[in-house]
């Protein structure tokens, strides 16, 4: 039988896990907010779902897994605003779940550790949002939910090397600050790992090995390119954006044990070093 992946909001963590699944005979199923994407999933090999709008019922039907990438709004999650019941429903049809949620659900701790089993207390609006989100996917009777909690992420089209070449990065200094991050390339080798042995119920923590303050990536991207280090600007007097400016309300380091005990999985970037480095020499030869 055909294993068929329906991924609502198919963006950039799960295209990266649809490369692994495509090579192996899987459908994918990826619905989109723009006609203007639909092409481009098409062209990667997804079948796309204008969404909200089209009518879900039969990649529902179709579907032996789900991974769910929207994120949650005013009104909640919008995957079961819409189709908790009909996703309910079908409980016992789908092998595994996933639903990407973030590390934000642990809140400020000052940059010290936190693992799976550290209580949930968001210190922002979108990290209250996603204990939220994470709580009402697991009240399904009998779904098979795993819950991945992303660091930052970052990989091609997303890293510092664009900024430090226009001369717009800058190293905001914060006392204390730290950062846990995760490349894109893991993101999916994680979840493909956890399809492989499903683990109902479970909580995983997607991140590297190597937390580390975000004016000390800033710099070794700007070694990396043999541009001079971006400007240190202090945190309190920095012209920033209130979403930006909402991620320096938490600083922690993530513990990613379970990822690599559990499910096996050997980090291809295990810090963010050798992922800046991997990803330049990707950027140079392409």
């Amino acid at each position: 039988m055909t294993k068929t992946l329906l991924s609502f909001g198919h963006g950039y963590s799960a295209r990266a896990l649809s490369r692994i699944l495509l090579p192996q005979d899987w459908r994918v199923i990826g619905t989109t907010r723009s006609d203007d994407k639909a092409p481009r999933l098409m062209k990667e090999g997804i079948e796309p779902r204008i969404w909200p709008g089209a009518d879900m019922i039969p990649a529902l039907n179709a579907a032996t897994h789900l991974l769910i990438s929207a994120a949650p709004g005013d009104a909640g999650d919008p995957v079961l605003a819409e189709l908790q019941d009909e996703i309910a429903k079908r409980s016992d049809q789908f092998e595994w779940v996933g639903y990407l949620s973030t590390t934000g659900v642990y809140g400020d701790h000052q940059g010290d550790w936190v693992d799976e089993n550290t209580p949930l207390t968001p210190a922002t609006k979108r990290g209250i949002a996603r204990v939220e989100a994470e709580a009402a996917w697991a009240a399904i009777p009998g779904l098979p939910l795993h819950i991945f909690r992303l660091a930052g992420i970052y990989g091609p089209g997303r890293g510092p090397f664009s900024k430090v070449r226009n001369g717009t990065a800058r190293r905001i200094i914060k006392e204390g600050q730290v950062f846990s991050r995760t490349h894109v390339a893991d993101i999916a080798r994680v979840l493909a790992a956890s399809i492989s042995r499903p683990n109902p119920g479970a909580a995983y923590n997607v991140c590297d090995n190597d937390p580390a303050p975000p004016q000390d990536v800033i710099a070794y991207a700007a070694e990396l390119l043999g541009l001079p280090v971006p400007e240190a600007v202090d945190f309190e007097t920095a012209e920033m954006s209130p979403m930006a400016r909402s991620f320096y309300a938490e600083s922690k380091k993530v513990r990613n044990d379970r990822i690599k005990d559990e499910l096996g999985v050997a980090l291809l970037y295990p810090d963010y070093k050798s992922g800046l480095k991997a990803l330049l020499a990707q950027e140079i030869g392409a």
